[in-house]
């Protein structure tokens, strides 16, 4: 868990700014539950449970949001960055990165501009997609290829035929 907390040193604290390179500036505990909103900077560590949003201070685009995998949210959640292993319910919009761990369940919407997600990852909603870039709708059809598609409405239509 040395990475995931941002420290090399579990015991030493350098006195100063720790919230860049996913230092965590504040930890919610396992056994604390949080009533109301949470609005933080730099670093929020979440083991425990928030009932109410979360977002960042101004537009701190440093800030980082990681919950475990004994953390919960009950609310919205809008942060640049995310790493997820616990449970949010609400919709998440992360704005520049979010990564989902494979214990990872969000139920409600998911607003992002890059995403990561684990085999094991669970999402109960939308993904909506919210970068610069246009998104080019993918196929794995060739151009014109027209008896391809003849083909696939014989094979829906057979199954039709068989289904009535």
């Amino acid at each position: 868990m040395k990475g995931f907390l941002g420290s090399n040193n579990a015991g030493s604290n350098s006195g100063g700014s720790s919230s860049k390179g996913g230092a965590v500036d504040t930890l919610i505990g396992r056994q604390t539950e949080v009533l109301g909103d949470v609005r933080f900077s730099g670093g929020l560590h979440v083991d425990g449970k928030i009932k109410g949003g979360v977002t960042t201070l101004g537009a701190d685009k440093s800030a980082h949001l990681s919950v475990s995998e004994s953390g919960a949210i009950e609310g919205d959640v809008r942060v640049p960055t995310m790493m997820l292993n616990g449970t949010v319910i609400g919709d998440v919009r992360a704005t520049e990165k979010l990564s989902l761990a494979a214990k990872a369940r969000v139920t409600g919407n998911v607003y992002y501009k890059v995403l990561q997600m684990e085999p094991g990852a669970m999402i109960n909603g939308q993904l909506l997609y919210e970068g610069n870039d246009p998104v080019a709708a993918l196929t794995h059809q060739k151009p014109g290829d027209s008896k391809l598609d003849s083909t696939v409405l014989e094979i829906q239509d057979g199954r039709r035929a068989k289904a009535v």
